[in-house]
């Protein structure tokens, strides 16, 4: 890692590094909400199947999971900068590769261009690690939950252009559909330039140095390492289910709601915005996620989330083919997500030492990105079976692994205490 020299007022450079980490959000932000709002029609028209149309948010997830490791190893070892520009390059890749899949007909090529995509997606998760390496522990919560907020300004713009680029994608002679591609590409290269211009000095090496200072001499931490720590910390175990819980349902009800909006009627227009405002519900509010996280506390409002995902769920299974209660089912979807995410990823990072927390949020991004590739993977397939009722009675259930958890640890307090 070599030798970083004084560190610079701890405080200023958070500010900026929170800043920097913004902006890269906001433009790789709207690669991601365009290729939210487009993947599963892609994957639709290609494979002429619901079930199969499914698997386009699958390979996003699979691919952020299998990117997960390697980009935090790549932070681990050499920063956030040449993690997080890595990861946005290999996003862009993913969609020049989509795009050539499309024109070509090639469904299989179009599902390895979406696994690319997946690096996109993993590098703005790892990004709000980034903002908690120099917090302090008053202000986790809050920076985390920024960065996360920021991804919503492009994230909820991205959908929305989806008829502005469906135009240049037809002037072009590609598919409308391909329009949001073109901006996916574009707002993953524009992160990657960011981060690699502006974020400087590197945030984690600045924590490592400050760690060496008491930890000389101690063997650097591997992925394993990073995987037992969080087994052998109940609270750290907690964050993780949590964290994989809000993914698994948000990515198995979203996944289908553009399919099955489309076989009530519903005009891409209105898919667009629908999926618009499901991100904002999962990004505006963060920071008062945040705060609440720091003011109440992480478990608390780890549970709040998981209540609120049961709660859109339960309004999405009965909402049928109603445009707006779908839009409101998949709002309260995101915020669901939005408190398991802040509230968790800022309980895994207090509860792990400075030395193995960027291995165990790596093993954390992989583990969740697993569980929504799996998610998304059965979406399709539960659709098909049992429709988007049966498909939102079976996400809820992924939430009861987290009430279990929280009560077991309630419980051993108490006995602690007692």
């Amino acid at each position: 890692m070599g030798n970083v020299g004084v560190l610079p007022d701890r405080a200023r450079l958070q500010r900026r590094t929170v800043l920097v980490l913004m902006a890269a959000q906001v433009v790789g932000g709207v690669g991601m909400g365009a290729m939210l709002a487009v993947g599963a029609l892609i994957a639709l028209e290609l494979s002429g199947s619901d079930a199969w149309s499914g698997m386009a948010t699958t390979m996003i997830t699979l691919g952020a999971a299998i990117f997960a490791l390697p980009l935090a190893a790549a932070a681990a070892r050499r920063g956030r900068r040449p993690g997080l520009s890595l990861g946005w390059l290999l996003g862009a890749l993913g969609g020049l590769v989509v795009i050539a899949a499309t024109v070509w007909g090639m469904f299989w090529l179009f599902l390895a261009g979406m696994v690319l995509v997946g690096a996109g997606t993993a590098t703005n998760l790892q990004a709000r690690h980034a903002a908690a390496d120099l917090a302090d522990e008053n202000s986790r919560g809050r920076d985390l939950s920024i960065v996360v907020w920021a991804t919503t300004v492009g994230a909820v713009v991205g959908p929305n252009l989806i008829g502005p680029t469906g135009g240049l994608a037809t002037a072009l002679g590609l598919s409308d559909l391909l329009g949001p591609v073109l901006l996916t590409t574009a707002g993953f290269l524009g992160g990657a330039l960011l981060i690699t211009a502006l974020l400087r000095p590197d945030p984690l090496l600045l924590a490592m140095a400050e760690r060496e200072q008491d930890t000389a001499g101690e063997p650097e931490a591997t992925m394993v390492d990073g995987l037992r720590a969080i087994v052998r910390s109940p609270v750290a175990a907690l964050a993780v289910v949590g964290i994989v819980s809000g993914h698994m349902v948000m990515v198995g009800v979203m996944t289908m709601t553009p399919v099955h909006m489309t076989h009530h009627g519903s005009a891409l227009t209105v898919v667009g915005l629908t999926i618009s405002l499901h991100i904002a519900g999962m990004y505006a509010l963060s920071p008062v996620v945040g705060w609440l996280a720091d003011r109440f506390g992480r478990i608390p409002m780890l549970l709040v989330g998981q209540g609120v995902l049961v709660a859109a769920t339960a309004l999405s299974a009965v909402a049928g083919g109603d445009e707006f209660l779908v839009t409101v089912g998949l709002v309260l979807l995101g915020l669901g997500w939005s408190f398991a995410l802040v509230s968790g990823s800022a309980l895994l990072a207090e509860s792990l030492q400075t030395g193995v927390r960027a291995r165990a949020q790596g093993v954390s991004d992989l583990v969740m990105n697993l569980g929504g590739a799996s998610a998304g993977a059965l979406s399709g397939v539960l659709l098909a079976m049992v429709g988007f009722a049966g498909l939102n009675l079976f996400a809820a259930l992924f939430t009861i692994p987290v009430f279990v958890l929280a009560i077991r640890s309630l419980l051993t307090r108490r006995s602690v205490v007692g």
